[in-house]
């Protein structure tokens, strides 16, 4: 089972985030929460790009592996 496939522990840091009780945040706390996350989303979607790139030219140079 390739790592990718295999299921999120429940105690990761997004499930924590998603539990979080946003009720008590002050309009403001929850504009910089936004913020925050979509900073995250850009550096997690940067790095997925750079891994596909990496794969691509891996399977350009080796071959794509069989399944």
């Amino acid at each position: 089972m390739d790592a990718d496939d295999r299921p999120r522990p429940k105690g990761d840091a997004a499930s924590l985030l998603a539990k979080e009780d946003l009720a008590p945040s002050s309009l403001d706390e929850l504009a910089e929460r936004i913020e925050l996350l979509e900073a995250e989303i850009a550096r997690i979607r940067a790095h997925r790009d750079r891994a596909a790139a990496h794969r691509s030219a891996a399977d350009a140079l080796f071959g794509s592996p069989k399944t």
